[in-house]
């Protein structure tokens, strides 16, 4: 691997297939693939099941996710909110830790969201014009996340604004193209996959405090400070948890069979997270964690909804 590149001017090396993988980030899909069956499972119980939409919507959201990080990469990169000294995996920050042409990286970040766009006719042939208006919603704040003087990765409404995109926007569109029906409940029966989702960038954040200040960063963790930040990211996990067994007992009553099989599977990730000091040199065990709680949560809520259309049915 070659050292870090000083000069940001000065022309850089070509970018790998591996690199575009990295700047991808794989670990972080489960972010828009979670949201993504978790609606297709509410689909299937409302009685709409096709396989092979549901995976070329996961492919779609997939394509936005990766958009989303290389843009945040690249854009970080440029503004020299990142360095070698930061905790992050050279993996995680390929334009840090390799001698590549940074212009590379926006040029995959717009094919990202293109080839996601192509992807999405299929899906307006089928379904009308709603998701294509909900996913240009999205893909405004795509760019809007880390492009400009002030965007909002910088400002305290990135938790906010990455938990409605990602775990609202993509629950509502997915359940709009598999049943023909564009259902607002949708977005209430979300707030879990939202929450998961703004906590993932709340972890960031918030092991990114001391490097955030003079960066210019005025996140929530930020305004918060790291002791009141985690306070409240302590009180977030436990209401994640408990709105996805409220919702499951409001709308999916006999899914609640598989509610204490997610209490036990998530209490040792969530312990684990409780004891986690969030400082910028337990980064690198944070996020893993966040993203195993997604998984599990995400996974169990949406066996929890299919496991009632199965109890309906005995």
């Amino acid at each position: 691997m070659s050292c870090m590149n000083t000069n940001r001017n000065a022309p850089t090396g070509r970018l790998t297939a591996r690199m575009a993988l990295n700047l991808a980030a794989p670990h972080t899909w489960p972010a828009a693939i979670m949201p993504t069956l978790i609606a297709a499972s509410a689909a299937a119980v409302a009685g709409a099941v096709s396989v092979s939409m549901t995976l070329v919507l996961l492919v779609i959201v997939v394509l936005m996710q990766s958009s989303v990080n290389t843009f945040n990469d690249y854009y970080d990169f440029v503004k020299g909110s990142d360095s070698a000294e930061d905790n992050v995996d050279p993996s995680d920050a390929v334009l840090v830790y390799n001698d590549v042409n940074p212009r590379s990286a926006l040029l995959l970040a717009i094919g990202f969201l293109v080839a996601a766009f192509l992807l999405g006719i299929y899906a307006i042939m089928k379904a009308g014009f709603a998701p294509l208006i909900i996913a240009l919603v999205g893909a405004l704040f795509v760019v809007l996340y880390s492009a400009g003087k002030s965007p909002i990765s910088y400002l305290p409404l990135g938790e906010l604004v990455s938990g409605v995109v990602m775990g609202g926007l993509i629950p509502l569109a997915v359940f709009q193209v598999l049943t023909g029906t564009l259902d607002f409940l949708m977005l209430v029966k979300s707030i879990p996959t939202i929450i998961g989702v703004g906590l993932i960038m709340f972890t960031n954040n918030t092991c990114d405090i001391e490097r955030d200040i003079p960066s210019g960063r005025r996140t929530l963790p930020v305004l918060l400070g790291r002791q009141n930040a985690v306070a409240w990211y302590r009180i977030a996990l436990i209401v994640w948890i408990a709105d996805i067994v409220l919702n499951v007992s409001i709308w999916y009553t006999p899914g609640l069979i598989i509610a204490p099989f997610m209490i036990l599977a998530a209490y040792p990730l969530a312990k684990a997270l409780f004891s986690n000091s969030f400082t910028p040199n337990r980064r690198l065990q944070a996020m893993p964690q966040i993203l195993s709680v997604n998984i599990t949560l995400g996974a169990f809520y949406a066996a929890a909804i299919l496991a009632s259309s199965i109890s309906l049915t005995l």
